[in-house]
């Protein structure tokens, strides 16, 4: 039975158990030894991280071949039109190509939010909202680079979902076995 960890990973941690450069990293959180991330997390984004120690799985899970789809909950500065979020849905052009087809949708702010440490920065005179986008690829820090091409730059990206699992329960930098 491989194992299975669920990491909510906070703000500024690295993807790793180690950096020589003294920074964050899942040592700082996880002492389950003989897991390994399944897939990146940007050091500047925050939620699910799913570690295995079941080298088949983290294939299954990281590979864009196998179109396991991750949600994620974005906050972005101003409130895109709906022109701009068919783009999305349809597939944008990115530098390094064309990004396949997004769900797309606005959303509230969640329920139960924790507190991003720093704060992002706000604007007086600029709103921001939440969009929840769900995509089936994983180019390198691919959701900012989409909602930077529509014109709405990513303050806050939270993944909430890989596949299946969620990081529903599971408060910010806390971690549990299933």
């Amino acid at each position: 039975m491989p194992k299975i960890l669920l990491f909510n990973k906070p703000f500024d941690v690295l993807t790793q158990f180690t950096d020589s450069e003294g920074r964050s990293t899942l040592a700082d959180y996880i002492d389950e030894k003989g897991v390994y991330p399944a897939g990146r997390l940007d050091r500047d984004s925050e939620g699910l991280l799913v570690l295995t120690d079941d080298g088949k799985l983290q294939h299954k899970i990281a590979n864009p071949q196998n179109k396991m789809s991750k949600c994620y909950w974005v906050q972005v500065e101003g409130v895109p039109s709906e022109d701009k979020l068919e783009l999305l849905r349809e597939g944008i052009e990115l530098k390094d190509g064309m990004t396949k087809p997004a769900k797309v949708r606005l959303m509230n702010e969640p329920a139960g939010l924790w507190k991003r440490n720093p704060p992002i920065r706000v604007r007086k005179n600029i709103p921001d909202c939440w969009l929840e986008i769900t995509i089936s690829e994983g180019k390198n820090r691919q959701v900012r680079r989409m909602t930077a091409a529509i014109g709405h730059p990513t303050l806050r990206l939270i993944r909430y979902r890989v596949g299946s699992w969620t990081i529903d329960g599971l408060d910010n930098g806390i971690w549990r076995l299933l």
